[in-house]
């Protein structure tokens, strides 16, 4: 499946660098993280057909699909990625893989024992490694392996290009033990993390000298120790063929070979039905078709009931017969066409679900959860209280459900930043941030200022305003800046409504007048709440929509005869005049009469319908229940990926707008290719609002603080993020990561993971969701492979069951 929304690098591991507000937070008590002390929830389990060694032929090739091939097999770079990850499992130590608990543990392939030997006066870990454990060119793993590997990562010359040094800093000293197979690690100041160093492990001929660590191991790897070797490359072809490791000493690997192949997500389907894989990350769609073929085999060649032409009625296949023997030649012909062509692809979809008969749809949960983010480094999201009310705003459930509901997985709502469900270290946390509730969202909004005629009135002193709000010069800040160009096209709600206003001052009382018979023939629908939802879903459907306003683009254009098209306030000298229609307009707004004189009452559409030039725009938003301060809109910037990959986040998006909207927030839907999302737009903080993933750890202390850590200002003013793409971080937070990551008391240092996962609810930066949906296609035939869940594959373990393998995938091109 594409990782969109994944940051590139840690599909699997997160301990990787990324170039890239705090105040202190009044909350409830936080010692206490989940709402009891009851048992961590189970976790889905894995679905890979798990099967014993001896009922698995050996022999044979299985095709794997990956997204594209890696880019580097240096796990430790920057640009390395899923793919990378992949491939090293297979054939690179891993010390302590996860299992299937999200726990790390052991490998004996390469270790007997590994412990803290010594506490004090500082920490020392013995690592005893598996005395048959060679590399693939015969020499021994031992502690020149470890120490040259050390001095690569521990962050200390920078001619070494990696990304990540997290725990190697903290090694003193590495030494040989009592002999050859003993490596004897001192560290200078303790660290809870010590099992996920060293893995993947690379020989030192790759990690000894910047030379070879730079470029090295980028289009190659000459030297390894897993049950696979690297065969070969072939960009032309889009492969990376593994072969077994002769020298290899654990369980032997079933497979002859075993191909990665760059496969697109969208090319997904056709490459399982030509026989081009035979394991695949699919989507809910391709599922589905599995599913539906499989269903079918029983149908004794009855006609499918999906597909193309399958929901043309009687009625119309009737009178397209008709028409294509009808006397009209014309129309005859292409009626005959447009039926060959249906024809067509109604033997093309047949024999595909025919071939997709051959797969099975393995599913569980993927490790790595979806989350809403909210950018406060600047705008209305600087402030806690908004990011708060839109945190109370959400249905988490209801998230969860239309993503997990229909695949048949658990549709329960993530309790956690730093542990998914099933983890020794999960609990609920969000109880510090409060359960959905939509009226102390609205409460927290007005204690920032947002009130519901807020839109509508002018700012008493331009140079008041909280510290956020001072900030208006900056790209990006909610479209306040006049230069921001990109707002000025793609928005056409309350900031172009309050430049209109300025610009109309001078209107005449009738113009005036008329708008606020407009804003009260709105309030009056009966029918407001259904139509409003369908114009929300077909302009976000355009790729930018205002969820909370009824303008369209057209709307925005002035009248012909040059006065604006926003009905606008009058100046001080009619303010007499217009005072009964603006109490009426106020009465509107808060609800206090929703009756509508008959005389107020004028013909027209649907509000927010397009309509001819010279046709008044809807009243402004602040008149629709959408709140403002100052003159300006409540309205954020909602960036999502437009790929055909991305469709559930889309989905999430729109309904998250649709529970903002109630509260008075609009937001503005954006949506942007995949390959920019998170270069243009997350990393670089052009957003307010975004829906992206992180991928699972059983280290959270190391691979979390990167993630939550309190951004830190650069000598040219900007901000050092890291990865903390919301921009809001506390120092509490990190010194809770500090100390989790130098206790040595599992117990303990999980106590202190629960505690900043409450701190980091509260700040309102990151609101987990759910658990992503793992759909894997499988060859039904293939063993121990699909679903993993947590744990990491045993490679040398897969294959086809009994003797039904004879022959590789290629003889079973359709």
């Amino acid at each position: 499946m594409s990782h969109v929304g994944v940051p590139r690098g840690t599909v699997r591991k997160r301990r990787t660098l990324a170039l890239l507000t705090t105040g202190v937070l009044t909350i409830p008590v936080l010692a206490g993280c989940s709402s009891g002390d009851e048992e961590a929830p189970r976790g889905v389990a894995q679905d890979i057909a798990p099967t014993a060694r001896q009922a698995v032929a050996d022999g044979s090739t299985v095709n794997w699909a990956i997204d594209a091939l890696p880019a580097t097999f240096n796990a430790f770079q920057a640009d390395a990625d899923s793919a990378t990850t992949r491939v090293t499992e297979a054939l690179l130590p891993t010390l302590f893989p996860m299992d299937k608990a999200g726990q790390p543990r052991l490998n004996p392939d390469y270790l007997e024992s590994a412990k803290v030997i010594e506490r004090e006066p500082k920490q020392v870990v013995l690592y005893k490694l598996n005395q048959q454990a060679v590399w693939s060119d015969g020499r021994e793993i031992g502690a020149p392996d470890f120490v040259a590997q050390w001095r690569a990562l521990r962050g200390k010359d920078s001619a070494f290009w990696t990304a990540r040094n997290s725990g190697y800093e903290r090694i003193e000293k590495i030494e040989r033990g009592a002999d050859d197979l003993q490596v004897r690690v001192t560290f200078s100041k303790p660290y809870g993390d010590w099992r996920s160093l060293f893995s993947p492990l690379y020989p030192k001929e790759i990690t000894g000298s910047p030379e070879t660590f730079n470029d090295g191991a980028r289009t190659t790897l000459k030297n390894t120790a897993g049950p696979f070797v690297l065969r070969g490359v072939s960009k032309a072809d889009g492969t990376v063929t593994l072969a077994r490791n002769p020298r290899w000493w654990g369980d032997k690997a079933k497979l002859d070979t075993l191909v990665f192949r760059a496969v697109a997500p969208k090319d997904r389907t056709k490459a399982l039905t030509d026989g081009t894989v035979d394991v695949a990350d699919v989507d809910p769609s391709t599922a589905d078709r599995i599913t539906l073929a499989r269903r079918d085999r029983g149908g004794n060649g009855q006609p499918l009931t999906h597909g193309p032409g399958a929901d043309v009625s009687p009625a119309a296949a009737l009178y397209s017969y008709a028409v294509a023997h009808g006397s009209d030649e014309k129309a005859a012909e292409a009626e005959q066409a447009a039926r060959a062509k249906n024809r067509k692809a109604v033997l093309a979809y047949a024999a595909e679900q025919k071939a997709l008969r051959d797969f099975a749809v393995r599913k569980s949960l993927e490790p790595a959860y979806t989350q809403l983010a909210l950018n406060g480094e600047s705008g209305p999201l600087a402030d806690d209280r908004v990011r708060r009310a839109v945190a109370r705003a959400l249905d988490r459930e209801e998230l969860a459900r239309t993503v997990l509901g229909p695949l048949g997985l658990p549709a329960k709502p993530l309790g956690s930043h730093l542990a998914l469900a099933g983890q020794p270290g999960y609990a609920d946390g969000s109880g510090a941030l409060g359960e959905q509730n939509e009226k102390e969202a609205r409460a927290l909004l007005a204690d920032a200022g947002w009130t519901r005629g807020g839109a509508l009135q002018q700012p008493k002193d331009t140079k008041a305003g909280s510290e956020a709000e001072k900030k208006g010069g900056k790209e990006g800040e909610d479209g306040a800046d006049a230069d921001t160009g990109e707002e000025k096209k793609t928005t056409g709600g309350a900031e172009k409504e309050e430049n209109a206003e300025k610009k109309d001052a001078e209107k005449t009382d009738k113009d005036a007048e008329k708008a606020d018979k407009d804003a009260e023939r709105d309030e009056g629908k009966a029918d407001k709440a259904s139509r409003d939802e369908e114009d929300s879903a077909a302009s976000r459907d355009e790729g930018l929509y205002i969820v909370g306003e009824d303008d369209k683009p057209a709307a925005h254009a002035p009248a012909a005869t040059g006065t604006s098209a926003v009905p606008a306030l009058a100046p001080a000298r009619h303010a007499a005049f217009q005072s009964a229609a603006l109490l009426r307009q106020a009465a509107a707004v808060l609800g206090e009469d929703g009756a509508v004189a008959a005389q107020d009452k004028q013909p027209g559409g649907a509000a927010g319908a397009y309509a001819p030039a010279g046709t008044p725009a809807p009243a402004p938003a602040a008149a629709k229940g959408q709140l403002g301060k100052d003159g300006k809109a409540l309205t954020l910037r909602f960036v999502l990926p437009s790929g055909p990959g991305s469709q559930s986040l889309r989905t999430v998006g729109d309904k998250i707008a649709a529970m903002l909207e109630k509260i008075g927030i609009g937001t503005e839907i954006t949506k942007v290719p995949d390959e920019s999302y998170f270069k243009d737009h997350i990393a670089s903080g052009v957003y307010d609002l975004a829906l992206y993933s992180w991928p699972a750890s059983a280290y959270p202390a190391t691979d979390g603080r990167p993630i939550y850590a309190k951004p830190e200002p650069a000598t040219d003013g900007s901000l050092l993020v890291e990865q903390n793409y919301t921009r809001v971080g506390t120092d509490h937070i990190d010194q809770l990561f500090d100390r989790a990551a130098g206790e040595l008391d599992e117990k303990a240092a999980r106590d202190l993971m629960k505690q900043a996962d409450a701190r980091i609810w509260a700040a309102a930066g990151s609101i987990p969701l759910y658990q992503r949906p793992q759909l894997v296609a499988v060859d039904k035939k293939l063993a121990n492979v699909g679903a993993f869940g947590f744990a990491a594959p045993r490679y040398q373990d897969i294959g086809f069951k009994n003797r039904q393998a004879a022959g590789s995938s290629a003889d079973r091109k359709k």
